[in-house]
């Protein structure tokens, strides 16, 4: 049962030089708890395709379709709460708050969503991406790898429906992004998400179900 449906899914953006076609009518459909990679070169539209499906983006033609919802007939009040109760994204930047600690910057937005188990959650899945030890360090205090793990727990903590990764070892050495590869797949599995990912890394395009080439703004393979 498809989860993502995207028809004819166009974006254009006004920019200096004008109107710029960043995606040229994407037709794509992702199936429930499937692993979806999409891979291509710098430019090519990935990262603009996975906002879209998180509406960050809002699709200029076409038709959006996430869990049954048109993406681009709803509000930017109504698509914060879809994605707050639906989605996690974890992107290449870390995105942490560096005045909270690991388990304060997973909790808070359990608790902002009215769980009254924020930090009982958080720290289970902290325990999960192997920070049981680092639940009360800042960010400053933390790796890269373990900043982004910090990351990974808290896309993960609203059990959601839907995890979207944008490039989540792009910023790390080969052995970081090795461990979080690993934890990402199992939080997929821990909570049986559907996960689309962005990367440029050939070996986290291998372990998805299927990958998808983008270039120019469109599906190429």
């Amino acid at each position: 049962m498809a989860v993502i449906t995207l028809e004819n899914a166009q974006l254009a953006l006004d920019g200096n030089v004008g109107r710029v076609e960043i995606l040229r009518g994407i037709d794509l459909s992702i199936d429930k708890q499937e692993t979806v990679g999409l891979i291509g070169p710098s430019g090519s539209g990935k990262s603009s395709l996975l906002m879209l499906v998180a509406g960050l983006e809002l699709a200029t033609g076409g038709r959006v379709d996430v869990l049954g919802n048109d993406m681009t007939a709803m509000g930017e009040d109504a698509l914060a709460r879809f994605r707050r109760d639906h989605m996690g994204i974890v992107f290449q930047s870390f995105h942490l708050i560096p005045t909270m600690t690991a388990l304060e910057n997973v909790a808070t937005p359990l608790e902002l969503a009215g769980k009254s188990d924020a930090f009982e959650r958080a720290t289970s899945e902290l325990e999960a991406v192997g920070l049981a030890d680092r639940l009360h360090h800042y960010p400053a205090q933390l790796s890269g790898g373990e900043q982004q793990r910090v990351a990974l727990a808290r896309a993960a903590a609203p059990r959601p429906d839907i995890l979207l990764a944008d490039e989540p070892t792009g910023n790390l050495d080969a052995s970081n992004g090795e461990v979080i590869m690993d934890a990402l797949f199992a939080l997929r599995d821990r909570h049986a998400s559907t996960l689309v990912l962005v990367t440029h890394a050939p070996e986290l395009a291998a372990r998805c179900d299927r990958t998808i080439r983008l270039a120019d703004g469109r599906i190429a393979a």
